[in-house]
């Protein structure tokens, strides 16, 4: 008998929460810039949250269609509005208040993004790209039309800057445009047209951006500047061995060597005080997660709701695989989040209104 998805997923979702719970308590115990307020704050939000999914997952997801060009047309705004109205936080400009409540409209794009493509190739079904693919109705339908719906807000996150967001709306495109069914030759092309095109990308970064893409190579290039995060985050995952320091025991941790442990390298301080087998142990909750997700999704005929569920799981597999492998040294420094376990209200709010999609796919559907 195949398992309740849903089941699955409220468990795997809640496993995780708690464990980065656990997690931002340890790393902000002892931290000089970031009091415990951040896990107060965060245990509230968690509480909040998981009721949010639960209504979230009935409503009904169809309702989703009406409102996604609208969602996407109100964040590009809030992203030109940054501009204008947003703050610097850590030599960015991503935040805007609105109502007393400081969020980032970057983080938000990720899934009006996802609604937007998902309608509009919902609408525009590809056709006859597999008859003669390079023709300019196919093109400019299956091709140009979706790709400046995703390039017009990735310049705008790009230029905050927010690389990694940038790079992740990147991926939801192409994730998208290849589950619509558009032609191969045009995405294959256009892969190659951006690798050609990597000089001028490098030109086009910030100095920090740069070092830590060079660092990533060799961290010893620069190890008390942009090499020294990536080396401090090696230690402590390796010092963790198989069983970790334990709880609140991380010296990388709790001497303050690490930084933005409570965000962005916050898996550091999971290697570092559960070891390996903690690590693996949250490593199979996010699997976990994303297979029941994957089979959700895989069962879902409406194409509307098939393509934004593709998306999403996409998007979060993706993140997930980038903040692990950036913590490992596997992946440059891009500042992305780990989702559910980094500290962060707008990435948290975010896949909150996700995954309440995707449970309602599973309700309506009546998956198991």
């Amino acid at each position: 008998m195949l398992p309740d998805l849903k089941k699955v997923m409220w468990t795997t979702i809640i496993a995780i929460i708690f464990f980065g719970l656990i997690a931002l308590f340890s790393a902000s115990s002892q931290n000089s810039r970031v009091t415990q307020e951040v896990f107060y704050n965060q245990l509230v939000f968690s509480a909040i949250g998981l009721i949010a999914i639960f209504f979230l997952s009935r409503v009904d997801h169809r309702k989703y269609y009406d409102i996604a060009y609208i969602v996407y047309g109100v964040n590009v705004f809030l992203l030109v509005a940054i501009f204008l109205f947003g703050y610097y936080a850590l030599g960015a400009k991503r935040w805007i208040v609105i109502f007393g409540f400081n969020f980032q409209p970057s983080e938000f794009m990720k899934f009006s993004l996802i609604l937007a493509l998902a309608r509009y190739y919902t609408d525009h079904k590809p056709s006859v790209s597999f008859y003669n693919p390079w023709s300019r109705p196919a093109i400019f339908s299956d091709f140009i039309v979706p790709f400046l719906m995703t390039a017009i807000p990735m310049f705008l996150v790009f230029k905050q800057p927010d690389l990694g967001t940038a790079i992740l709306l990147f991926g939801i495109f192409f994730v998208m445009a290849f589950t619509a069914g558009t032609s191969r030759r045009h995405l294959g092309g256009f892969l190659g047209l951006c690798v050609l095109a990597m000089p001028l990308f490098w030109h086009m970064l910030k100095s920090y951006q740069k070092d830590r893409l060079l660092v990533f190579l060799n961290p010893n290039v620069d190890p008390l500047g942009a090499g020294y995060t990536i080396i401090q985050s090696k230690i402590a995952i390796g010092s963790g061995q198989i069983f970790g320091r334990g709880w609140l025991s991380g010296t990388q941790n709790q001497l303050n060597f690490l930084p933005e442990r409570h965000t962005d390298f916050i898996f550091s301080v999971i290697g570092e005080e559960w070891g390996f087998v903690g690590s693996v142990i949250v490593v199979t909750c996010f699997y976990v997660l994303i297979l029941s997700s994957l089979r959700i999704v895989e069962q879902v005929k409406e194409k509307f709701s098939h393509l934004a569920g593709a998306g999403i799981v996409a998007i979060f597999a993706l993140q997930v695989i980038i903040n692990i492998g950036m913590v490992l040294g596997l992946c440059p420094i891009v500042g992305i989040t780990l989702p559910f376990i980094s500290y962060g209200r707008s990435s948290f709010l975010v896949c909150i209104l996700m995954f309440g999609f995707l449970l309602n796919l599973a309700r309506h559907r009546k998956i198991f």
